[in-house]
């Protein structure tokens, strides 16, 4: 199997992992977050929407469709399905990592196909910060033009990258890397995590680098050093099978999210809370911690792999539970809901506490 073959073949094991196993690991911390009940809110609920603004494109809801699959034939119809839905309620769509289409063209149109069914949604491409670092703007350029993006999400997956067999051990040039790209791509660069999560330093620093947005992709959720390590126990090569237990152990790693919003909505910068958001509820705490959107994954993926018509309506109950939740809190919009006020409990008021002190 050459490279480009094995990169996609990556991606279509871990869209089966994600669906056939529990790859979720910990907590998010948003069950320690209490939103304060207005009992005479003011407002008429049927009266209320869920519109936003993020990044100059105006929006339907805070929901963000938190990217997910690509790059292997069978994840064509899952994007196509995720993309119908951000299309019909205007919601903003990521797209997986698109290394493994810019390695194989052949490979395009299962991302492609996101802004041929979504020609008016915010649509983001994905590229590694590694890419980035090894082959330049271009690789960034070209996820891009592949969907016609309006901004690019660089993500940073280092502890994947530790616990994959393949993985790239080897960090150093990333940051200077993250700020070329930042400066110099068409688009604008939204730094993401993917299931440790962003500390105040980290994200300041990419903030300063040039970074428009950044999400924060907290532990709490979808993890995957699980992943890797199911991968890692399926693998018939003793060194790979070695590498199960190490997965295990650090699927307990990382900043959870509720945690991660916190610090990180400290810089005042556009934030993507994303990591173990599993409820419309969680979406609403979350912008009350500071964040602008509330991104999902798995909780979406499911279904778009089961109908069009299961997505549609665990959407909209999503959307039903942040209206619900904007009516009680006496919002009468969604930006209303960073000025709410709300208590903390529990290990994540610990965490903000020792972080403060």
């Amino acid at each position: 199997m050459d490279k480009k073959q094995f990169t996609s073949s990556r991606k279509l094991d871990h869209l089966r992992i994600c669906l056939e196993k529990d790859i979720e690991s910990g907590s998010s911390g948003f069950e320690d977050i209490r939103l304060v009940h207005h009992a005479l809110p003011d407002t008429d609920m049927d009266s209320l929407n869920l519109k936003t603004t993020f990044l100059g494109h105006s929006l339907g809801s805070p929901l963000f469709i938190s990217a997910m699959t690509g790059g292997h034939p069978e994840t064509e119809r899952v994007n196509k399905t995720l993309a119908l839905a951000a299309e019909k309620y205007n919601i903003g769509i990521g797209v997986g990592s698109q290394r493994a289409a810019i390695e194989d063209p052949d490979l395009r149109r299962t991302f492609s196909v996101v802004r041929d069914v979504a020609p008016h949604a915010f649509v983001v491409a994905n590229i590694g910060i590694v890419q980035i670092r090894d082959h330049g703007l271009s690789w960034a350029e070209e996820a891009v033009s592949m969907i016609d993006a309006d901004a690019i999400a660089v993500h940073l997956n280092f502890l994947q990258e530790a616990i994959q067999p393949e993985g790239d051990h080897d960090a150093t040039g990333c940051l200077e890397a993250l700020r070329l790209v930042c400066s110099d791509c068409s688009v604008p660069v939204i730094v993401k995590e993917t299931g440790c999560g962003f500390s105040y330093e980290t994200a300041k620093q990419c903030y300063a680098a040039g970074a428009k947005a950044v999400d924060t992709g907290g532990w709490g959720g979808s993890s995957w050093a699980a992943i890797e390590s199911f991968r890692a126990k399926e693998s018939e090569k003793p060194e790979e099978q070695r590498l199960d237990e190490l997965g295990q152990i650090f699927a307990d790693w990382g900043i959870p999210t509720a945690v991660s919003v916190y610090e990180t909505s400290r810089l005042k910068g556009p934030l993507i809370a994303s990591g173990g958001i599993r409820t419309g509820i969680d979406i609403a705490k979350a912008l009350a911690l500071g964040a602008d959107l509330g991104g999902m994954a798995l909780p979406l993926l499911r279904p778009a792999c089961e109908s069009q018509d299961a997505l549609f309506a665990v959407i909209e109950s999503i959307h039903q539970q942040i209206l619900v939740a904007m009516f009680l809190s006496g919002c009468t919009r969604t930006s209303d809901f960073s000025k709410t006020n709300w208590y903390v409990s529990g290990r994540t008021r610990d965490m903000i506490q020792n972080k403060e002190d």
